[in-house]
């Protein structure tokens, strides 16, 4: 059929890839842009990611461990960024099955509320410590990342995908 596109049996992922894709999500965010309105939490991104895609292999630990390393950079509260990354990746756990059946644009208006409560609890914290509210516009990188998901998704399932397989005798 013209209108369809081809189903692809994914390729099992590499743990190596995995850990690059987080490493490049840190040094993204650590980048000066970091700290501009709008700029996407890339590691936030690629935990929904991988925990929509791989929950066995990228978990709650691993969103704390990112988390406290993203403490750590930000000279934040020790445990603020870590609160926000397990949340959201025990969410994105609790979704995968249903997310993973929708088109990249359905799936892109699930992980917006994810995406949202996680700013919404960094904010939250950041209120209780300081007396401050950031401000409405920090919310925006929100939409920046889910802007992002297709190019995300596209990237980081690129390896894991076969050529089309035009033998017609094959079984899969």
């Amino acid at each position: 059929m013209p209108g369809n596109r081809p189903h692809y049996i994914l390729l099992p992922v590499s743990p190596l890839f995995i850990t690059f894709s987080l490493v490049c999500a840190f040094m993204l965010n650590l980048m000066p842009w970091g700290r501009w309105v709008g700029a996407p939490d890339f590691v936030a991104l690629v935990l929904v990611f991988w925990g929509i895609h791989q929950p066995r292999k990228v978990g709650i630990g691993v969103a704390f461990v990112m988390g406290l390393l993203m403490d750590v950079h930000d000279a934040s509260l020790l445990g603020e960024n870590a609160l926000a990354y397990t949340l959201l990746s025990y969410l994105a756990i609790m979704i995968h099955r249903r997310v993973l059946w929708f088109h990249l644009m359905t799936q892109a208006m699930h992980v917006f509320p994810l995406l949202l409560l996680a700013q919404a609890i960094q904010a939250f914290v950041h209120f209780m410590v300081s007396g401050r509210f950031p401000g409405l516009l920090t919310f925006v990188e929100s939409l920046v990342a889910v802007a992002l998901w297709p190019v995300i998704t596209w990237l980081l399932l690129a390896p894991q995908r076969r050529a089309v397989d035009r033998d017609h005798t094959r079984p899969i």
